[in-house]
């Protein structure tokens, strides 16, 4: 790709990797990195130029192993994938952007012990202008060891993906997202790599607004749930919330969303946040869900989660 680089514009050549990497020092050619993968616990690498302008890359042996052989063995038997899942909704109202696949980081046994598919866990990120990345995670790792498999869901509205994607989920929150991680589970489940009655989902805050709108939308398709700090009701967030502003941009979008904001809501308003919250759907659910919700949280208020005991 072409880039300004100080007074220049040059062409820099970018060596995509499916691990993930992080950079901790960097002196003239040479790179002190941290690398990483859900199967594999991070490891410190010096890497160095060539004369040929090639990298080469060395293992740094830690002072003290964090990890024990018997974590390295059962990681040692985990393999993980990054599966590109095509949009299902291609109306001429999307970007080209949000026409571009997303991706779903897939996380299974390198063997199967019989003919039975390991239980699914699909895994929603928060934000939802963050990400889930190739990074490892103890949490992940330690759920993929007793044997579950992973779908990692990076729906559109997740970062890395171009401003076009990120910018297609404000106004479309609880359907365009939604309808993503359907698809993304479709897509393992048509591959033979789970079984529709072993599915649980886990997120947190708008990962959790993603979870408790799919076990009310979709209310046979899960066996358990988890949601940590969710979203479960936009027209009580926007009064309650440390971010009003982002109740009326995930309901309405962008450009809409900034020139309705006010701290008044009108009834209308809180209608429209109401019909796209999940707690319009909470009558349908049918899952168990285990929900964790945090006493001081300003962002997402403790009472956003508590009204669900009167739903379900």
């Amino acid at each position: 790709m072409s880039s300004y680089w100080r007074s220049s514009q040059v062409i820099v050549s970018v060596d995509v990797l499916s691990a993930s990497w992080n950079i901790l020092a960097l002196d003239g050619d040479n790179i002190l990195s941290v690398s990483s993968s859900p199967v594999e616990p991070p490891e410190i690498k010096y890497g160095y130029s060539t004369e040929r302008k090639e990298w080469n890359w060395l293992d740094i042996s830690g002072p003290v192993s964090i990890y024990s052989t018997k974590v390295k063995s059962m990681l040692s038997s985990l393999q993980f994938s990054i599966m590109k899942i095509p949009v299902r909704d291609t109306s001429e109202d999307l970007t080209d952007g949000a026409r571009t696949p997303y991706e779903a980081i897939f996380v299974s046994s390198k063997t199967r012990k019989s003919d039975a598919c390991d239980p699914l866990v699909v895994i929603l990120h928060g934000g939802p202008h963050s990400a889930s990345s190739t990074d490892f995670n103890k949490n992940h790792a330690f759920l993929s060891t007793l044997g579950y498999s992973l779908l990692i869901v990076n729906y559109r509205g997740t970062m890395g993906f171009g401003e076009e994607a990120l910018q297609s989920l404000p106004g479309k929150a609880g359907s365009q997202d939604v309808s993503d991680v359907l698809a993304a589970l479709d897509r393992v489940i048509e591959m033979g790599l789970a079984d529709p009655s072993k599915v649980a989902v886990v997120g947190i805050s708008h990962g959790g607004f993603l979870t408790t709108h799919l076990i009310g939308q979709a209310p046979d398709r899960f066996a358990v749930a988890a949601a940590r700090n969710p979203v479960c009701n936009l027209a009580l967030m926007v009064g309650t919330s440390d971010i009003p502003d982002w109740c009326y941009v995930g309901a309405y979008g962008c450009n809409e969303g900034k020139n309705y904001f006010t701290e008044a809501p009108s009834f209308d308003h809180l209608h429209v946040m109401y019909n796209k919250s999940p707690i319009s759907h909470f009558a349908k659910v049918k899952t168990p869900t285990l929900f964790l919700l945090g006493a001081q949280d300003l962002r997402v208020p403790v009472s956003d989660g508590l009204q669900v005991r009167f739903y379900m």
